[in-house]
C-alpha cells in the first residue's frame, strides 16, 4: 500500500447502504478490498453507492442517483432496472456482473488453502465427537429431515435455535464445530452458485461437511473432501439415506475419514477467483473506469410509470413458484 506522505491514490466519494446490523461502513470486506488502490471517502454524496436489500433498509438505495452497485449474500438475482453493476452468487456471463458469493465474508479464503505438511491422521485424532449442527432458520425441511434421519445413527449435538438438543445456544460456532467429526452444512435453499459460510466454517476447523444447496459446488471447492448430497444427484428422501449412509460408513472407517481430510477444501487447494482479493479488486477498477449513465438518471416513459418493474417483478414470481413447487414435489 502506498505510504501516507506519498499517495497517488485516486479518491472515491462513496457510500455503503442496505447491509446487515453488524456492517460497518467504514471497515468491512469492501474497504478492505478497495484501500490498497483507492482513497476512500465515505460520505453522503456518494458518485458510487454498494447497497444491499435487507430489513427496513431495502429501498434505501433508490434515494442516489449515481452509479449503483449491486451486492447480496442471499439467494436473490441483480433487477438491472434498478443497479448498474451487480455482485452475487449467479453464475452468468453478464459484462456487469461478478460472481461474488457470501462465504469470503465469513472466512478469509487464503485460510481453507491445506498447507504441505497438513497431516490428516493428526487431524483425525483431535475428533472426539460425532456430528454438529447450528442453525438458526427452521424453514428448511430437507436440512430438518436430515438431522432426524442421521440421528438415528448416533446422536447428533444440535447447539442452535433449531432442534435444540443442548439445552442452550453456543457462544461460539467455530469452537464448538472443532470438536467434531461432521458438521451437517446444509443451506437454507438450493440454487447453482448460491454458496454461504455453511460450508466454509466446518471446513475452517478440520469438521467434515455434511452439504445440499449449490449443485455447482465442485466448481469451487473440492467435493471429494466432504459429502453432499448432490453427488447422488437430485433431493430426495432416497438421496438423503444414501448419504446418512455414506455418512454411517466413514464414521466407521478411521481410513475413510483421514482420506477425506487428505483432499483439499477449494478446487485444486487454490482461492477461486469468485473469492479473490485480487479478482474483485480488478472487477472494482472496471466499474471506477467504465463510464455509465446511471440507471436512476435514465427517464422514459416506462420508468415513469413504473413498468420497468414488470420483469423484475415477473422473475421473482417465477422464482417463487419454483422453489414452492420443488417443496411440494421434495416433499410428495
Amino acid at each position: 500500500m502506498p505510504s501516507v506522505g506519498d499517495d497517488q491514490r485516486r479518491t472515491l466519494r462513496i457510500k455503503f447502504v442496505g447491509f446487515w446490523d453488524s456492517f460497518d461502513t467504514r471497515d468491512n470486506f469492501f474497504t478492505r478490498v478497495l484501500e490498497p488502490r483507492y482513497r476512500l471517502e465515505i460520505c453522503d454524496d456518494p458518485e458510487y453507492v454498494v447497497y444491499a436489500y435487507v430489513g427496513r433498509w431495502r429501498k434505501e438505495f433508490l434515494q442516489y442517483d449515481c452509479v449503483r452497485i449491486f451486492y447480496t449474500g442471499e439467494n436473490l438475482p441483480p433487477d438491472w432496472q434498478a443497479c448498474d453493476w451487480a455482485f452475487t452468487f449467479e453464475h452468468t456471463g453478464h459484462p456487469r456482473h461478478f460472481r461474488l458469493p457470501h462465504w469470503p465474508f465469513y472466512v478469509p479464503p487464503e485460510a481453507l488453502v491445506k498447507p504441505a505438511d497438513y497431516d490428516p491422521a493428526v487431524v483425525a485424532a483431535r475428533k472426539t465427537k460425532f456430528c454438529a449442527f447450528v442453525v438458526s432458520n427452521p424453514l428448511c425441511n430437507a436440512r430438518n429431515d436430515f438431522f432426524r434421519r442421521l440421528s438415528r445413527y448416533k446422536p447428533v449435538d444440535s447447539g442452535g435455535k433449531v432442534l435444540n438438543t443442548l439445552g442452550h445456544r453456543v457462544a461460539d460456532k467455530r469452537a464448538f464445530l472443532a470438536d467434531y467429526k461432521f458438521t451437517i452444512a446444509f443451506e437454507n435453499e438450493s440454487h447453482p452458485g448460491y454458496t454461504t459460510e455453511k460450508v466454509v466454517e466446518p471446513m475452517l476447523v478440520d469438521s467434515i461437511p455434511i452439504y445440499w444447496g449449490d449443485p455447482c459446488v465442485g466448481r469451487d471447492f473440492d467435493t471429494r473432501s466432504f459429502l453432499s448430497v448432490h453427488d447422488q444427484g437430485p433431493l430426495t428422501r432416497r438421496s438423503l439415506d444414501d448419504l446418512v449412509d455414506r455418512v454411517v460408513a466413514v464414521d466407521r472407517d478411521p481410513a475413510l475419514h483421514a482420506a477425506l481430510l487428505g483432499q483439499p477444501w477449494l478446487r485444486d487447494n487454490r482461492v477461486p477467483a469468485c473469492a479473490s482479493s485480487a479478482a474483485i479488486l480488478e472487477q472494482f477498477t472496471t466499474i471506477f473506469e467504465t463510464p455509465v449513465e446511471p440507471v436512476a438518471r435514465r427517464r422514459s416513459a416506462a420508468r415513469a410509470i413504473g413498468l420497468h418493474r414488470v420483469p423484475a417483478e415477473a422473475a421473482s414470481i417465477r422464482r417463487r413458484i419454483v422453489r414452492k413447487w420443488r417443496k411440494i414435489t421434495r416433499n410428495a
